[in-house]
């Protein structure tokens, strides 16, 4: 199996996810950065995905730097450099015959050359659907092993114990 590799346009995911846009619309940048590293470390954890972000220094400028946090690495380009720019050289260096790069962006003439060179691309709709699909089966795992260690002594099925739960809270209510 390829190795897994996303990079994605942060600027442009934190244009396009509701809850991003939000802290963006509230002068909350930083913070809407920070939740989007949270969310794709989560995703990256559990789908086993090396994930680069990488932000441009239209909003930043001149803190040209590469780290990691939440183990993904996050770069910020050099002042005049888009993400798209960086995105395109990176990418084609990256690809090789055990390693499939995906880039996310909305950007249609970013797609169209990232496509050229042999990379994967996803809107930012896209990825945004697959964090949400993901956190949902973050979930389901959680209450399956949480269920899973009661299920030697109870005679119910996790989706009957799951019903009894919704039962006792709607009634608590």
């Amino acid at each position: 199996m390829k190795r897994q590799i996303l990079m994605v346009d942060g600027y442009n995911m934190i244009g396009a996810w509701p809850e991003l846009v939000r802290l963006k619309n509230q002068d909350k940048l930083a913070d809407a950065r920070d939740r989007l590293l949270f969310e794709l470390s989560n995703y990256a954890k559990f789908r086993g995905i090396k994930i680069i972000v990488v932000f441009d220094a239209q909003f930043v400028p001149g803190i040209q730097q590469e780290y990691e946090q939440y183990q993904l690495t996050v770069v910020f380009t050099k002042t005049d450099e888009t993400a798209d720019t960086y995105i395109e050289r990176e990418a084609g260096g990256l690809i090789d015959l055990r390693t499939q790069v995906t880039v996310a962006t909305s950007d249609l003439a970013e797609q169209w050359l990232i496509f050229s060179k042999g990379a994967l691309r996803k809107s930012a709709y896209e990825l945004y659907k697959d964090v949400e699909e993901t956190k949902d089966s973050i979930k389901k795992e959680v209450i399956a092993n949480r269920y899973a260690q009661y299920s030697r002594n109870i005679p119910w099925s996790i989706e009957e114990m799951k019903h009894l739960e919704d039962l006792r809270d709607n009634l608590s209510k």
